[in-house]
């Protein structure tokens, strides 16, 4: 996290510098249209808009993401540069944004796109932002796959063909308290008390799929857990955010979908006070999870669906069920109008399709609520929604079909009272 001008350098080095910096800008977050995407409004400033976006900016070679965003010409990086700016959020996490180590991507995305007009849309400007490692590529030196070899990313710490891919980003308009922010990126998945661990159905033994060796090394986060706190005037906001590995591309022993219902599990006992958060610990030695009444709000592409998909059973429910978060629901027009155009595995859907998030494969798993935003009952909720225009809407042109301008992700923003 650093101010806007320069490259991004260690987070915990660039939190002085950051604060350093001054009050935060002024917050203008924009009022809800009826499409569930934000039209232009008047200046809310006891209003803070907080997004998260897996926005797709990811690579298939390391540093071809910083090739394409040293000028402002990549056609996907505009696009989705011009959805954040449409929605104006005040905080967002951005999911699947390629990591380098020298943070020029998040410089160059900030400078060659949000801080330029899209197609006569406001610029954006975020004077602060976060990023840290992600296990994404990063070798585990085992077969964690069980394919008779060791390499590539389905042996990798989270599935990744470098170290970084699939990464994730934190930008915002308020100070970033980089001192205090907690990462969990090196928590064995086996010190998780209950672990839903994988089992090999070709053998007797129970949770055998990893070796004791492999166990040993093995983490929970596909790319990592972070707790960010943002400094929205006298009150901090903890911004908890993840990215959990889909609940696909395994076998029987539903190695993924396990793993997913566990990341997601990981804030569901993290924001619990008591027992049920004393087995955590970060990346700096601390334990614990956040105290009785910090205010939080947990962000990112869960890949878990309440009722639709292939998610383990109330992998989400998790969350949306906890005495301590509210799920304010955000809907779409467009998500509804897309569900029933598409048809296919839309068809046979229990859930609500204007809660979707994510337009997938119409033969499945079919469009899911994958994306979620949030925040704690000591936070009141004004509005919610995700931005998925219908088709008669001229911004439609920023989420199309596939092959997607944008992603097959959309943005999800909910208004909070700031004061």
């Amino acid at each position: 996290m650093t101010p806007r001008r320069g490259a991004l350098r260690h987070p915990f080095v660039a939190a002085a510098a950051a604060l350093a910096v001054g009050a935060s800008l002024a917050v203008t977050p924009l009022a809800a249209g009826a499409h569930g995407k934000p039209h232009g409004g008047h200046a809310q400033r006891d209003t803070l808009r907080v997004a998260t976006y897996n926005l797709s900016l990811n690579r298939a070679t390391e540093g071809e993401l910083r090739s394409d965003l040293s000028t402002g010409d990549d056609a996907q990086a505009r696009t989705v540069a011009e959805v954040i700016q449409r929605a104006n959020p005040d905080v967002v996490l951005l999911n699947e944004f390629d990591y380098d180590a020298a943070h020029a991507s998040v410089d160059l995305f900030r400078e060659h796109y949000l801080e330029v007009s899209q197609q006569g849309a406001a610029p954006v400007r975020y004077r602060y932002a976060y990023a840290a490692p992600s296990n994404t590529g990063v070798p585990s030196g085992f077969d964690l796959d069980n394919s008779g070899t060791v390499g590539g990313g389905n042996d990798a710490f989270g599935f990744g063909e470098f170290e970084g891919q699939y990464g994730m980003v934190v930008l915002s308009k308020y100070p970033i308290d980089t001192r205090h922010v907690r990462t969990f990126q090196h928590f064995l998945w086996k010190d998780m008390p209950g672990a839903l661990l994988p089992d090999d159905p070709a053998t007797a033994e129970p949770a055998d799929w990893y070796s004791p060796e492999e166990l040993d090394v093995v983490r929970l986060s596909s790319k990592s857990h972070w707790d960010v706190p943002v400094r929205v005037g006298k009150r901090t906001v903890h911004v908890l955010a993840a990215h959990p590995t889909p609940p696909t591309f395994d076998g029987p022993e539903d190695r993924n979908g396990r793993r997913n219902h566990d990341e997601i599990r990981f804030w569901a006992d993290y924001v619990t006070p008591g027992r049920a958060s004393q087995y955590i610990y970060d990346d700096r030695g601390g334990h614990g999870g956040l105290r009785p009444g910090e205010r939080f709000v947990i962000l990112g592409d869960q890949n878990a669906d309440p009722l639709d998909g292939d998610s383990v059973d109330a992998a989400v429910d998790q969350l949306l069920d906890h005495p301590r978060i509210t799920d304010p629901r955000p809907t779409s027009a467009g998500a509804v109008e897309a569900a029933a155009l598409q048809g296919g595995a839309n068809a046979t859907h229990q859930g609500d399709p204007a809660l979707d998030t994510a337009d997938f494969a119409d033969t499945t798993p079919g469009n899911l609520r994958a994306d979620y935003v949030l925040p704690s009952k000591n936070l009141r909720v004004r509005d919610a929604g995700v931005f998925w225009p219908v088709q008669a809407d001229p911004l439609s042109r920023l989420t199309g079909v596939y092959p997607f301008p944008s992603s097959d992700h959309r943005l999800v923003w909910v208004d909070l009272a700031a004061r």
